[in-house]
């Protein structure tokens, strides 16, 4: 791939992020936070800012429970190019998202714990949501084998192995529905629970894996726990709060 090509997948890369942050509350981001390296000599860390090459103060949970070396591959990847590494984040294997969306598929979510599954499987409305008989955990590795067969398809080689703008490029098609399989709908898939599987990995509290040293709180300004922040939210609305500076999750607690 071409320099060219690299800088100019970066901002629709990011985009996937900063679309995240806008909901979490459009606050300003922090003026500077520590970073991580790339894992995988997939990924080019040539232009990788010196922020983010910094080592972390404590290294980030590893190890997949659910996924396959193939699946995670897949994962990885994504979740690499939806939060690449810059001045504000360290990329997103660094940041834990990968860890998260195998812990959450592998745990009772994935299960399908408390999910009625014994059909019958009509087609339902978009509005009615997931109506398939799998678990969330089948569902999500048979959509990353679709998916990875229609890359192959398209570009004779599977996700993680093709140049980064165009598993950019991929990643937005499945967003607006344009890659196709005939065993289920990819972009419903995508955007029904990947893609809040990744929101959720960004965003809650690093004892689950993702959110590695607090690092998206720190980005938006979040002060975490505990949750008595409601005079705070008057007092400092629409100004920094010096709590978010040094947020406190569970295990600070604990």
């Amino acid at each position: 791939m071409s320099s060219s090509d690299k800088v100019s997948a970066v901002p629709q890369r990011r985009g996937f992020l900063k679309q995240i942050a806008a909901i979490a509350g459009g606050m300003p981001f922090a003026p500077s936070l520590v970073g991580g390296v790339v894992a995988g000599a997939s990924f080019d860390t040539a232009a990788t800012p010196a922020a983010a090459q910094t080592p972390q103060a404590a290294a980030p949970v590893a190890g997949y429970i659910s996924f396959s070396q193939d699946e995670a591959a897949f994962v990885e990847t994504m979740v690499t190019i939806m939060c690449p590494a810059d001045e504000f984040t360290p990329n997103g294997v660094d940041c834990g998202l990968a860890i998260y969306i195998d812990r959450q598929i592998a745990g009772d979510f994935g299960k399908g714990a408390k999910r009625y599954l014994r059909g019958p499987w009509a087609v339902g409305k978009p509005q009615q949501g997931y109506q398939l008989p799998m678990t969330p955990e089948q569902y999500f590795k048979a959509g990353i084998a679709a998916a990875n067969g229609a890359c192959q398809a398209k570009y004779g080689k599977p996700f993680d192995q093709i140049a980064l703008g165009d598993a950019s490029a991929f990643l937005t098609d499945l967003d607006a529905g344009k890659v196709s399989d005939p065993s289920l709908s990819l972009a419903s898939w995508f955007n029904e629970l990947v893609y809040p599987l990744f929101t959720q990995a960004c965003f809650a509290d690093p004892i689950y894996g993702g959110n590695h040293n607090k690092v998206f709180w720190k980005m938006i300004g979040y002060p975490g726990l505990p949750a008595t922040h409601t005079v705070d939210m008057v007092q400092f609305r629409g100004k920094p709060f010096p709590g978010g500076k040094d947020p406190k999750s569970i295990a600070d607690f604990s």
